[in-house]
């Protein structure tokens, strides 16, 4: 071992040398980096350090020197690739400095001693976003994330591509002195005054990421205290460190019992029962050597049975703090290796490693930095950097090498890879920035006008009841944009002049102009926040929301519940009516008799008990009520002996349903009255008979009357033999079904299309979809036919499955099963249905079987959830392909805001998810979540090609494409390319037989067919997405070069795509 301290080796002053607070060596090892009190940032060269007694070397020492900061800077460190250098001081900013390849242009600076620079480190960005002084900062081992710390309280993470404030952590109750990160690029470590050592997973972002994208992730994974009760409170730094193999952290200012220590905290139980004792003051700095160690050279290292060498690795660590000594140490030996005494005249500050392992290289406050070389094999034999990351690998380690490039054709692909990548960045800044163009449309499947649907979340079915829908244009129309922007700005200003101009009475008889709330007119946007902000602020700047997410955190308070919390939910608030009203002096119960005067029925009763509903009775004028029901339906003797019993609708006095379909809200599912009047053009009316026939005789049933009507005109009417239970309709028929298990069916204009359908059992949702229709009965009975031709794609589908039938009928009890929420017909006659634990099913025509789309499974294990409630529909596609098609767009966000949405409210994920947090510190579930995140795409877009959802199909194989990428996975991405392939080249042109060549587009939904389309997009543009993706990950192109080269990717290099919008 042998120290060396350079005379010239530091920060001068006039009078007296500054102190050194951080010091930090390239990842390349060819510079140290050293801050201090002067607020300069110097670059050293680590070859004149090494060279110091050697007189005859005269090469540069001091490579650069930047002043940007204004005050002492306390931090300074290389990221991970070289490319940048950050600072943090206590002027609260955080400095970012990149290499200009350039030579300097001008000599030393004039009117000062310092040498002229060799190397030009210039300023890149300044980054605001503490409150106090910046004590410590940190790069991830990919470079992508950039933490800083500070006296604050706060951690910043800051993205490491375009180096926007990404999240702000405020976890901490005190100063945080240190960061430390995962080598395996899992967990970062925080270090605080508040005694603690908080560990934060997270999963690394993407170049496009943006603070929206990163809401859910760096969560919070544990709390450290027990090594740390009673550790001192004045250490100027507590700089952790985390061992090369992941499995330990080292942290300083730590206590056990009366004795200062460093204790060393385990990976997966993150428990600290070994404490590293010899420092007779608090540990401030603490550094473990990247390079692992073994204690027989490599030639004499054991081999196991396959002949790979096998010998035990041991970890070198270095500690220093305020007794101003250092000590080395080596996980195999329980005393130190070597202890220095009084190495400085003040405390040390900071440690930083050679990245070959053999230096260290020592500041502190007395202003000195000296290094200290190892000689081979003192510390141990290094270990090559493979073994290394195999080390890592059992932790889900992602990183791997730079790769060798595979001609000039993959450094080609790879270059317009990455263009696209900085055009997708370029865009979204200008966007921020104000320079990109606003007020864009959200579309969805090319329909270029806004509707219903696209404001207050997608359709199940994706039908937008709008305008458009009147006029046969569904699902890729794009007529009539103008004119439509047109009447809907004319009918915002008049319902503004409308609002202006309204008045009111006041208590003293006097007429005013009530004042207008500017944000809530309709004429423009509001600028208050809006629970879809994240989706459409993102969507409209045209940026994927593909980025994985973080698990579901369903272990906090779901902020859903009422106003007094989950009491008020269960038992309600009772207060009084003047209390709710305002109202003084018995003004709210005039008000109240003077409406019941007029025949009127109030909503709520002002009682003792509080707000109670209102009972109606018989008032003066002699006018009754309508009731809520006549009576219960008859069921059918069936349901007694039925795997399955479901709820049957009570028969209702009327029945009104409008054009369109049923609601989206599920209390008017199945066409009961709404609350307000239709707005609708038509109107379909059912109406029962309520009281006893006219003859008088209770067997002898009066018919129920069904109206067809147009803005209040009647069109056609029918007399029904039995009540009605349900009724629907759209443009192209009507339908009703009666509580004797009969459906009847009529074209627009009245006519019956066929006789009466009877069924087993009384029907208990009736659904409507283009030319579908569903019918579910209350045996659990699925049935869809096509009212155009008079078929059923499939015979009658039970829901016994989807209702774990058989899972309960292994159990020894008798358990609470699911219950049937909503079901649904999607533009294809697929049936979607929902149900009450959260899962999503749809059924499988072509193989007679259900398929589970949606389910907690995913909810809590995978790093795709959905959990912001932006929609993939909300998603645009520019390209004009697959336009008056039949696709699906919302069905799987629909389905998986559900499972949120039942999930979170019923509590039922909080075991699950416990469970999985377990398993990820685990050995031998390393993967996990790797694994199911990429299941879970795979599972969208089976999903979506089942569905025939050509929008969310596009979005979710890209989303695939890239995380194959990102985790290198080689076999997939050959079998994804070679599917995609498909029937690019197949003899389509040659076909003369146009039923055939229909036959073979319709069977688009096989990765492997001969065909030219794929779930609706042709093959050839699918694949040069995917593979201008993958093109930019070096160790896929020996797999992806040969595609582009099928297709001419890399000759068409240069040109514009705009097939997608990405």
């Amino acid at each position: 071992m042998r120290y060396t301290r350079p005379v010239w080796l530091t920060h001068s002053g006039e009078k007296k040398d500054f102190e050194v607070y951080s010091c930090h060596v390239s990842p390349d090892g060819s510079r140290l980096v050293t801050a201090a009190g002067d607020g300069h940032v110097r670059v050293w060269s680590t070859e004149a350090i090494f060279k110091a007694a050697d007189p005859s070397f005269n090469g540069p020492k001091q490579l650069a020197s930047m002043s940007y900061h204004s005050g002492t800077i306390h931090t300074v460190r290389f990221s991970s690739n070289g490319r940048y250098l950050a600072s943090g001081a206590d002027d609260k900013i955080v400095c970012v400095y990149t290499l200009d390849p350039h030579p300097p242009s001008h000599a030393a600076s004039f009117g000062t001693d310092e040498p002229p620079p060799v190397e030009t480190w210039r300023i890149y960005r300044r980054l605001i976003g503490h409150d106090n002084d910046v004590q410590d900062l940190g790069w991830s081992y990919d470079s992508s994330i950039l933490v800083s710390v500070g006296l604050d309280s706060k951690v910043v993470v800051w993205s490491g591509y375009t180096f926007e404030k990404l999240k702000t952590i405020s976890g901490h109750q005190s100063l945080v002195k240190g960061i430390t990160f995962d080598p395996a690029n899992k967990y970062f470590a925080t270090a605080s005054d508040d005694r603690t050592i908080k560990l934060w997973r997270f999963n690394p972002p993407g170049p496009n990421s943006t603070s929206h994208d990163q809401m859910s992730n760096f969560a919070l994974e544990t709390t450290i205290t027990s090594p740390f009760v009673t550790s001192p409170l004045t250490t100027y730094f507590r700089r952790c460190s985390w061992s090369p193999d992941g499995n330990h952290i080292a942290a300083a200012n730590a206590v056990n019992g009366p004795v200062s220590s460093v204790a060393i905290i385990n990976r997966g139980s993150w428990d600290g029962d070994i404490h590293l004792i010899g420092h007779e003051g608090p540990v401030e700095a603490c550094a473990f050597s990247p390079r692992l160690f073994s204690k027989v050279p490599p030639s004499k290292q054991p081999v196991d049975s396959k002949g790979q060498p096998h010998s035990n690795l041991v970890t070198v660590i270095a500690c220093a703090g305020q007794d101003k000594a250092l000590s080395v140490w080596i996980t195999s030996n329980p005393r130190p290796l070597v202890i220095t005494q009084d190495m400085a005249l003040k405390a040390i500050s900071d440690l930083a490693w050679s990245p070959d392992g053999r230096n260290l290289f020592v500041t502190s406050l007395d202003g000195s930095i000296i290094c200290v070389s190892f000689e081979p094999g003192e510390l141990g034999y290094e270990v090559s950097l493979e073994e290394t990351e195999k080390t890592l690998e059992k932790f889900g380690a992602g990183r791997r090498g730079a790769g060798i490039l595979e001609g000039t054709n993959g450094l080609l692909l790879e270059e317009q890879s990455r263009e696209g990548e900085i055009r997708g960045v370029e865009g979204r800044m200008g966007a921020l920035m104000g320079d990109g163009p606003s007020g864009q449309d959200v579309t969805v499947n090319g329909n270029g006008v806004p509707t219903p649907a696209q404001t207050s979340g997608p359709k199940p079915n994706g039908v937008n009841p709008g305008p458009d829908s009147r006029n046969g244009q569904v699902n890729g129309s794009s007529g009539g944009v103008g004119e439509a922007q047109k009447a809907s700005e004319d009918q915002n200003k008049e319902k503004l002049e409308r609002l202006k101009s309204r008045v009111t009475i006041t208590k003293d008889g006097k007429k005013r102009i009530a004042p207008l709330l500017l944000s809530s007119s309709g004429g423009h946007e509001s600028s208050l926040p809006r629970s879809q902000l994240m989706s459409a602020s993102t969507n409209a700047q045209g940026v994927k929301a593909d980025a994985p997410q973080s698990i579901l955190d369903l272990s906090k308070p779901y902020d859903g519940l009422p106003k007094g919390g989950l009491a008020s939910l269960l038992l309600g608030n009772k207060r009084k009516l003047a209390a709710v009203e305002g109202a003084e002096d018995g003004q709210a119960e005039k008000r109240l008799a003077l409406t019941a005067m007029d025949g009127s029925v109030p909503i709520l009763s002002n009682t003792s008990e509080g707000l109670v509903p209102s009972r109606p009775t018989a008032t003066p004028t002699g006018q009754h009520p309508t009731p809520d029901f006549v009576r219960p339906a008859v069921t059918n003797a069936s349901l007694t002996l039925s795997q399955l019993r479901l709820a049957v609708p009570k028969i209702r006095s009327h029945i009104v349903q409008t054009y369109g379909g049923v609601s989206t809200n599920p209390s008017n599912i199945n066409g009961i009255l709404p609350t307000e009047a239709p707005r609708a053009d038509l109107v379909i009316e059912a109406r029962n008979p309520s009281q006893l026939p006219a003859s008088g005789k209770p067997q002898d049933q009066e018919p129920c009357r069904v109206t067809v009507t147009r803005r209040g005109q009647p069109i056609w009417q029918d007399f029904l033999p039995r009540s009605t239970l349900l009724v629907t309709g759209n443009k192209d028929y009507w339908a009703a079904a009666c509580e004797d298990g009969s459906v009847y069916a009529w074209t627009p204009a009245g006519r019956r299309i066929i006789n009466a359908m009877v069924l087993e059992s009384q029907p208990v949702i009736l659904e409507c979809q283009e030319k579908w229709l569903l019918c579910v009965t209350a045996v659990g009975m699925c049935y869809v036919w096509d009212i155009k031709t008079l078929c059923s794609p499939h015979p009658p589908v039970s829901l016994a499955p989807v209702l774990d039938v058989a899972v309960h009928s292994l159990q020894d009890h008798l358990t609470h099963g699911p219950a049937l929420t909503s079901a649904h017909l999607n533009s294809e006659g697929r049936i979607v249905v929902t149900l009450s634990n959260g899962d999503g099913f749809a059924y499988s025509p072509s193989m007679y079987v259900w398929q589970r789309l949606s389910e907690l499974w995913w909810a809590v294990g995978s790093q795709y959830w959905n959990s912001t409630g932006s929609s993939v529909g909300d998603l645009r596609s520019s390209s004009g392909q697959g336009e008056g098609q039949n696709v699906s767009a919302g069905v799987i966000p629909f389905l998986e805001r559900g499972t949120t949405s039942e999930t979170m409210v019923r509590g039922k994920a909080y075991m699950l998810q416990r469970l999985v947090k377990q398993l990820l510190s685990r050995e031998g579930y390393e993967g996990f979540e790797s694994s199911v995140s990429v299941a879970h795409l795979e599972n969208r877009i089976a999903a979506a090609m089942m569905l025939g959802s050509k929008d969310e199909f596009q979005v979710y194989l890209l989303m695939y494409a890239k995380r194959l990428g990102a985790e290198g996975l080689k076999t997939k991405v050959e079998e994804l390319l070679r599917g995609l392939l498909g029937g690019i080249y197949g003899d389509m042109d040659g076909i003369q037989d146009v039923e055939e060549k229909a036959r073979r587009n319709a069977e688009d939904r096989r990765w492997g067919s001969n065909t030219d389309l794929l779930c609706g997009w042709p093959r050839k543009t699918l694949l040069k997405e995917v593979i201008l993706i993958l093109g930019k990950n070096r160790e896929l192109q020996r797999i992806t070069v040969p595609y582009a080269n099928i297709i001419g990717v890399t000759e068409s290099h240069g040109e514009e795509d705009s097939a997608m919008v990405i």
